[in-house]
């Protein structure tokens, strides 16, 4: 599995369809994505002001687009180059920040 963080009512927005496009596949050409022990780190670096996200766990042998791992901050991360098809969204998790930081166990 990998992951990808997202807002709710950006996954509201997708979910009556068979695509979900992230902002950054527009900005950055890619769906930006975590390994199960990248997403603490994530969550924290990137939506410590979001009191509340959804974590979609996404099952890499169903993509219907590319996946690359590269290099960001240090690490390498997946990213998916174009549209996440819902299909291969396996898990949805509601993550709440709680006192000022994200913990995920997975």
């Amino acid at each position: 599995m990998i992951y990808h963080i997202t807002l709710i009512p950006d996954w509201e927005a997708a979910r009556g369809g068979d695509e979900y496009t992230a902002a950054s596949l527009g900005t950055e050409g890619f769906i930006h994505c975590s390994e199960r022990e990248q997403v603490e780190r994530s969550l924290n670096r990137f939506y410590h002001d979001r009191p509340i996200v959804l974590l979609l766990g996404i099952d890499p042998a169903l993509l219907a687009n590319e996946l690359k791992y590269e290099a960001a901050h240090g690490e390498i991360f997946p990213h998916i180059y174009g549209p996440l098809n819902i299909n291969a969204v396996r898990t949805v998790e509601t993550m709440v920040r709680e006192d000022g930081v994200y913990r995920y166990s997975g």
